[in-house]
């Protein structure tokens, strides 16, 4: 009789994991906020939905490149404050999203707007043609 053993093929590579940076690697990403997004079709459109807090209408490209919609959005911020010690003070934050448009899509007609950091794009998709019913016919005797 043999003995069977289950074979985990990430169990090296977890067990490196822990090695390298122990049981909880992922703490230094707990407190980062990531932007979500959220694309549906609702009432023959594709609306495509960013939360981007504190980015600006300024901060903030959409165009159709290639059949896709892009939305890309960057923030830079620089203090300068002669009491501290630090001469510049600078932080970024930025985004990117590539959604593929479908054949249907009228990119001419895209609309957008951002309302207390939340970015919400409409593509409106021309109508499914309606589906053509084939006669049968029959051989008559």
């Amino acid at each position: 009789m043999s003995n069977l053993t289950r074979w985990d093929p990430f169990a090296e590579l977890n067990a490196l994991q822990k090695q390298f940076f122990g049981d909880d690697w992922m703490s230094p990403l707990k407190g980062v906020n990531i932007p979500t997004t959220d694309v549906y079709t609702k009432d023959n459109k594709l609306v495509v939905e960013a939360h981007l807090p504190n980015f600006e209408q300024d901060d903030i490209n959409i165009q159709v490149e290639n059949g896709a919609l892009v939305v890309s959005a960057q923030r830079h911020e620089k203090e300068e404050d002669k009491d501290k010690k630090y001469v510049v003070r600078e932080s970024s934050s930025s985004f990117y999203r590539r959604i593929q448009l479908p054949e249907r899509a009228a990119a001419d007609d895209i609309q957008a707007h951002l309302d207390n950091g939340m970015l919400k794009v409409t593509v409106p998709l021309t109508p499914l043609p309606e589906p053509k019913k084939i006669v049968i016919s029959t051989k008559k005797k």
